[in-house]
């Protein structure tokens, strides 16, 4: 017989464990005859708070558990092992002569996984045990390899979050904000301020397809040909055209959405390219309306090269408000399906916050957690803010 094992943290494998709880010992010394021999350390109680106590301490994978006991029942023993965080996945079987299905129902309800009528036929309690014993056994590998999972993702986020800029520069006659928030671990937004020659800053925030890891990656891939950019990126569509150039030799069947700005804090003029990616948005207080600032702009980057890309050139003003960000926020959905939407950033965005813009960004994001009343964003979400002095 191939015994049945648990491969513990340390490596060692172990028969898995079953505990058989019944104040009959004659009942007790059919179920031991029956499973004796089949690979499993079997481990015994004759009452309630006994079996409780070896429980906790034994964490067996599999418990048979009679109902009618002396002291407490077999009910109150599930309930308590289940409402247990130690106990509460250890599948139970119960052992009943009870035939009402109402007593059953009441079994399933408190947590266990099946029933075992009296008197036991040996080949039922045979299957029943070898069957939840394997589900059990799956159940766990497959937690320890989300678990695993989960560790990775932890790292990816970790490395993830490095590359964004450390603190935000100083920048003369403007003051920056900025908010990145992944929909789960790690994420493929991202945002980044280069400093160039002449007062001039570039502003870059883009999207990367998809979520987790993969999306990481394209994210860490836009960053260090951003960062290693060979010159002095001052010329935006020509940035936008090598980045792309190196993007589709590697990324494959995927995209990334970006949008890159140069800012001449010399005449606080600014030159837009963008790349499948939103319009900014440009809040301006005389007018005392948020407006997108249209921009012609390019598909995606990683489909296909660019023979052009187009510029889109303005002019700030004192007091004017930038916002650059990516889809995440807006298609952010509450529980009734409404997505929170441009209006209401727009809407925001005009508010009057002061001048200071981690406010107005804590205040956006506020409301769009408001507006979500709990649930989870679907897609990350990554804001950059430029308030003119």
């Amino acid at each position: 017989m191939t015994n049945q094992v648990t491969t513990f943290a340390d490596g060692q494998e172990q028969p898995e464990r079953i505990l058989l709880v019944d104040d009959n010992p004659t009942n007790l010394q059919v179920l031991f005859q029956t499973l004796e021999g089949r690979g499993y350390n079997l481990l015994v109680a004759k009452d309630g708070e006994t079996a409780i106590s070896i429980a906790i301490k034994a964490l067996p994978e599999l418990i048979l558990l009679d109902i009618m006991m002396p002291g407490i029942d077999g009910y109150e023993v599930c309930r308590r092992l289940k409402n247990d965080p130690t106990t509460k996945e250890i599948p139970i079987i119960f052992l009943s002569a009870l035939g009402e299905t109402k007593d059953k129902v009441r079994g399933l309800d408190l947590g266990a996984v099946d029933y075992i009528s009296k008197p036991f036929q040996a080949e039922e309690v045979i299957a029943r045990v070898n069957t939840h014993i394997t589900i059990d056994r799956l159940r766990r590998e497959v937690q320890a390899q989300k678990d695993a999972l989960e560790r990775e993702l932890e790292v990816v986020a970790k490395v993830q979050y490095d590359l964004l800029p450390k603190r935000l520069p100083e920048i003369k006659g403007m003051k920056l904000s900025a908010y990145y928030k992944t929909s789960r671990y790690a994420g493929g937004d991202y945002y980044d301020i280069i400093e160039l020659p002449d007062e001039r800053w570039g502003f870059m925030v883009a999207d990367a397809e998809g979520h987790s890891t993969p999306a990481a990656v394209r994210m860490a891939m836009t960053c260090a040909l951003l960062r290693g950019y060979p010159g002095a990126a001052s010329n935006p569509d020509e940035v936008l055209k090598d980045l792309n150039k190196t993007l589709c030799k590697v990324v494959g069947m995927s995209f990334i959405t970006a949008i890159f700005a140069v800012y001449d804090g010399r005449d606080n003029s600014l030159r837009i390219v963008k790349a499948g990616h939103m319009d900014p948005l440009l809040y301006r207080p005389s007018k005392g309306e948020t407006v997108e600032i249209p921009c012609e702009g390019t598909y995606a980057m990683g489909i296909e090269q660019y023979d052009e890309v187009p510029v889109t050139e303005t002019r700030l003003q004192s007091g004017d408000r930038l916002l650059f960000y990516t889809d995440g926020l807006t298609e952010q959905f509450n529980p009734e399906g409404e997505m929170y939407g441009l209006e209401r950033l727009c809407r925001q965005l005009s508010k009057d916050h002061g001048d200071s813009p981690k406010e107005i960004l804590d205040a956006i994001v506020d409301d769009a957690e408001r507006f979500a009343k709990g649930l989870p964003a679907d897609d990350d979400q990554a804001l950059l803010l430029c308030v003119v002095a």
